[in-house]
């Protein structure tokens, strides 16, 4: 897979809009996934795919065809989840005005925390409390965990998309699977 993926970046890079394409195709439900899961937010989601595939089509001639073409657009998506939840720290007031939001606040904008049926039957409880669970771990070790238990990344390849140490990937994993635990077994009975 790696040498298609490969091929539809250089075809990508000489302006072939099919290959493109053909990638957009390949990534974009997988980048959703890694997004919603990083965010918990459909539309912040949607955001960081367009903005993913925006900055992989600008950079293609960046890409280096020795490493997996995965590998870098993860790095891309995951950066840009990262960057959104630093923004989003930012201390607002959720009664001031939104900026061109005609008269709109910022309760409006939060998100609903009920559950569609469609999402009642697809998801089982215990698949609700480790979404919880990973929800609630700190980011340094949230997009650890997602790469590697959501997206099946290896520890080299997730070293090579957030650009650290293996060893640090190894600690981050082991302390975020640990959270993961400790949070998860009273639910579980241990």
């Amino acid at each position: 897979m790696n040498y298609v993926e490969t091929r539809l970046a250089e075809l990508s890079r000489n302006g072939d809009r099919k290959a493109f394409a053909e990638l957009v195709y390949l990534y974009k439900d997988r980048i959703y996934h890694l997004a919603y899961r990083m965010l918990s937010q459909a539309h912040a989601a949607e955001d960081i795919v367009q903005e993913t595939f925006l900055r992989v089509y600008k950079n293609l001639h960046r890409y280096d065809e020795k490493q997996k073409f995965s590998t870098w657009i993860y790095r891309i998506a995951t950066n840009l989840c990262i960057d959104q939840l630093r923004k989003r720290k930012a201390n607002y007031s959720l009664d001031a005005e939104m900026p061109d939001g005609e008269g709109a606040d910022w309760y409006s904008m939060l998100p609903s925390d009920d559950v569609s049926p469609e999402g009642q039957i697809l998801l089982s409880e215990t698949q609700q409390q480790i979404r919880s669970a990973i929800d609630m771990l700190p980011e340094k070790y949230k997009s650890v965990v997602i790469l590697r238990y959501l997206h099946d990344l290896s520890l080299q390849e997730i070293g090579e998309v957030l650009d650290m140490p293996v060893t640090t990937v190894k600690t981050r994993v082991h302390r975020g699977r640990e959270y993961l635990r400790k949070r998860l077994s009273p639910e579980f009975g241990d």
